[in-house]
């Protein structure tokens, strides 16, 4: 028998639950939390054993935000620890992306609810002429909280090409596990984020988000949650990668799977290459989606004759979203630098002042560009007639303007869905 995809389900109809309010538009700023212990976790080989196993010891709540979960050897032990964690009075809530988990079928999700998974399906749609046209403000967040105790947050789907036996087109990929104070922040926005009870941020923890970047701290296990919404946070990644460019002294390095980036980013990076900053950016050369090389490749020229180092990885699809700055600030999360995460998408990031960490995540990030990477120079940027450049420009200031456009569609308004496993049955 076979198993229908998510999109027939129509979860949407088919629970007595009330529908949740889009996640991530909620005005909650959070601040630096100190004292954390804080680990790179680089590709599926150091995260999944990491929170498979932190879900197995969880005695007693698990959320999980994710984009995409296939129904492949990593899919199936990820529900194989969910279910398990059920079964033994774990309360779970598990809330996917309708596009990115838009394939998973009707019997895989009904296996995790019938165990007790609380199970929410963000924006779920039906295919139209086979096209999918939930394409749009996607729940992009990979999140997750174990206990209150313990939370994982970055870049890494569920999913088997995040593994290297999947072969040439397994992904490059960071996340960071938190322990420490800063893991009630993660687990204060991913309560709210699935519709449970949170504690209420008082007006001036609300507003501590708005001290300036530029005051560096001297001490270490400092970490940070930072997002984006179509509410009240639309551009706050965004703006911290501005302000650590203002302040960059030293160094900066910036690892992005998707590099388009606005007007006003791209100036900040240029500028801290005319201070004489070491900017080096590195991008994809072996791209899962060639559109994102040729968008990034837009970019080169104005950025190469300012100075900036840009180093192309070619080994497989980037897929990560890190960078340092200086000796003692880092970020890791799901945002890439491009209209659809800067713009569109629910983003998170948590940001890092800790100088062990930030000295791991450069040296593997030197690793990366000196000797898996393809160095880029003006002499080798993509250059042709003067269509190919009118071209050029036009699909630049395109895409530049993009998520503006977008917002004036008269679009579906995202919503968190229930699943209910009564809502299909394998045929």
């Amino acid at each position: 028998m076979s198993s229908p995809s998510m999109d027939k389900t129509h979860v949407e109809h088919l629970s007595t639950t009330p529908a949740i309010r889009e996640p991530g538009v909620v005005d909650v700023e959070y601040g630096w939390q100190g004292n954390n212990r804080v680990e790179l976790l680089e590709n599926g080989e150091a995260y999944f054993p990491r929170v498979f196993e932190a879900i197995r010891q969880a005695k007693t709540e698990i959320l999980l935000e994710t984009f995409i979960v296939f129904e492949d050897k990593v899919g199936e032990e990820l529900q194989e620890v969910l279910i398990a964690a059920a079964q033994r009075g774990v309360r779970i809530t598990a809330s996917l992306d309708g596009f990115g988990c838009g394939e998973l079928s009707t019997g895989y999700l009904t296996a995790l609810s019938e165990a007790g998974v609380r199970i929410q399906i963000f924006d779920p749609a039906p295919k139209h002429l086979g096209i999918r046209t939930n394409w749009f403000r996607r729940l992009h967040r990979k999140i997750v909280v174990v206990d209150g105790t313990i939370a994982f947050i970055g870049g890494i789907n569920f999913s088997a090409d995040h593994l290297a036996d999947f072969g040439p087109e397994a992904k490059q990929d960071y996340s960071v596990e938190v322990q420490g104070p800063a893991v009630a922040d993660i687990h204060h926005f991913a309560l709210l984020q699935c519709g449970r009870p949170a504690r209420a941020k008082y007006w001036w923890q609300r507003r501590r988000q708005r001290r300036s970047e530029l005051a560096f701290t001297d001490h270490d296990g400092q970490v940070r949650l930072v997002y984006r919404d179509n509410g009240e946070h639309p551009t706050d990644i965004e703006e911290v990668y501005r302000q650590v460019l203002r302040s960059a002294q030293r160094r900066v390095v910036i690892a992005n799977a998707y590099f388009f980036p606005g007007y006003r980013l791209l100036r900040e990076i240029r500028n801290a290459a005319h201070r004489g900053v070491d900017v080096r950016l590195i991008l994809q050369g072996q791209p899962d989606m060639l559109a994102a090389k040729l968008a990034a490749r837009m970019t080169y020229d104005y950025l190469l004759k300012s100075g900036v180092q840009i180093y192309e990885y070619c080994d497989r699809p980037l897929h990560g979203k890190v960078a340092l700055v200086d000796e003692d600030w880092s970020t890791v999360g799901s945002s890439n630098l491009d209209p659809l995460s800067l713009s569109l998408n629910l983003e998170a990031n948590v940001l890092i002042r800790d100088r062990a960490f930030n000295r791991d995540l450069f040296k593997r990030l030197e690793d990366l560009s000196n000797n898996h990477c393809k160095v880029m120079s003006v002499d080798k940027t993509p250059r042709g007639r003067v269509w190919h450049m009118t071209v050029g420009f036009l699909v630049f200031h395109f895409l530049a303007q993009f998520p503006a456009w977008a917002g004036w569609l008269p679009a579906h308004k995202p919503r968190l869905k229930p699943f209910s496993h009564s809502a299909g049955s394998d045929t």
